[in-house]
């Protein structure tokens, strides 16, 4: 292994976390300028049913069978091997079989979206059922555009450019504030316009990039190609990762709808500020490991475990960094509140303790999940993923109502359920990085 393309791994790795943070940060901050805005302008029962709206409208995403991420390792794995006519071809098939996904899914939901009774579903009869249907059928549209389109942030995921992924965020969320500004001083309130610029704010930023991507590399530009010999991999591969995209869509975007049918949707509001407020350790952990995916997909493939096994210590001593700045959250959360919102919201103390923990068992997950998705050694991970969603909805209804803890025992739920993750995952990184030549059974039953 040359020591050479180690160092430039590493080197790279460190300019896309340089690069992301300050995109990052930007990004971070207008999302928190807008909720504010969007809270005034909605209500806190309006604004609990549009956030509610766009995490159901997020399941769209995991209906991509997998293919994002199965096409993420295969085009590394193909520039490993300094193969780009193998990796524009995996490109070719990923956009054909995306298009076609996202073109069924949008009719399909917006076909069905005239036969749902959207009050119902939202718990609320603050907004009128038409207008609940057009704001369902304009989100439709604009995330199911941005699910083909979007692809780009695995290709520059698979490029190990993952900067240009924070600033494509920067670009929807910034876009996103400043449209929903005009909006709060020309109109009055309406979701279905809020829906619309959302919705603009998204697909923009995707082809300002997919425009900067393509323009660099006309070598790896799609052009009308499906195949079975590049489909069939991207879905083999592809729906290991499907199962495991469909159980954490079960186990963290249930949440909401358990507290708008549990509690009500202005609950909702309650959940989504905390969320929020602790998705900053999030983000920030994010900015370190987001990288490493690929990287750790070049590294397996030119046999560079040093490298990985480097990289994991690292990762393992930040995270006792993330514990910290948890702790810290805990006590700053309320007061921090109280300046972002307003004193309008209660925030009660269980629900602010419990997002804590939460966060610290996602990001503990994300730093082995990142090594067995870019290695894609998921089998296992596919099936007890399944197994914690079934557990997630009932542990989150007898927390939140047998035991009474409210919106803190759904989120409680949710942690108990990915904790199996938090256990088994360490396990399986451990056989396949350091014990592969000395326990060849145990490697094969952890695939």
């Amino acid at each position: 292994m040359s020591e050479a393309v180690s160092k430039e791994r590493s080197h790279n790795y460190l300019r896309q976390i340089k690069g992301a943070v300050v995109y990052k940060a930007v990004a971070m901050a207008a999302s928190f300028l807008a909720i504010p805005l969007m809270i005034r302008y909605l209500g806190q029962e309006q604004f609990g049913v549009w956030s509610t709206l766009l995490t159901v409208m997020s399941w769209i995403v995991f209906f991509d069978l997998g293919v994002g991420n199965g096409l993420r390792n295969k085009v590394a794995e193909a520039l490993a091997k300094n193969d780009k006519a193998e990796a524009a071809n995996y490109i070719a098939s990923g956009y054909s079989l995306i298009g076609l996904i996202a073109l069924l899914l949008w009719a399909a939901i917006t076909a069905a979206s005239f036969f749902i009774p959207w009050q119902s579903v939202f718990n609320t009869h603050a907004i009128a059922e038409t207008t609940l249907r057009l704001t369902v059928q304009i989100a439709t549209f604009f995330v199911a555009l941005n699910f083909w389109i979007g692809l780009i942030a695995a290709l520059l995921g698979a490029l190990q450019k993952t900067s240009l992924t924070a600033l494509g965020q920067l670009i929807s969320n910034v876009l996103a504030l400043m449209l929903v500004f005009v909006l709060t001083q020309t109109t009055a309130a309406s979701i279905t316009k809020l829906a619309f610029v959302y919705g603009i704010s998204l697909v923009t930023a995707n082809i300002l990039l997919s425009l900067h991507f393509y323009q660099r590399n006309p070598e790896l530009r799609p052009k009308p190609y499906l195949d079975k010999q590049h489909a069939s991999p991207l879905l083999s591969v592809g729906l290991q990762f499907f199962i495991i995209q469909l159980a954490v869509l079960v186990i963290f975007t249930t949440d909401k709808m358990l507290i708008t049918q549990l509690f009500g949707p202005q609950h909702v509001t309650q959940y989504e500020v905390v969320f929020k407020l602790f998705s900053v350790i999030s983000f920030a952990h994010t900015l370190i490991t987001a990288p490493l995916w690929s990287a750790y997909t070049d590294a397996y493939h030119r046999s560079d475990l040093t490298w990985i096994k480097s990289m994991l210590r690292k990762q393992i001593k930040i995270f006792a960094v993330v514990i910290l700045a948890a702790i810290m959250m805990i006590f700053l959360a309320k007061p921090l509140i109280s300046v972002w919102i307003g004193p309008d919201v209660n925030i009660p103390l269980p629900l602010v303790i419990a997002m804590s923990l939460l966060v610290l068992v996602s990001t503990w997950n994300n730093i082995f999940g990142s090594i067995l998705g870019g290695i894609s050694k998921i089998r296992l991970g596919s099936i007890y993923t399944v197994f914690t969603a079934l557990l997630n909805i009932p542990i989150s209804y007898f927390m939140a109502v047998n035991i009474g803890l409210g919106t803190a025992g759904i989120v409680l739920g949710t942690l108990i359920s990915i904790s199996v993750s938090a256990i088994i995952s360490p396990i399986q990184v451990y056989f396949f990085i350091y014990e592969k030549s000395k326990n060849s059974f145990l490697v094969e039953v952890l695939r």
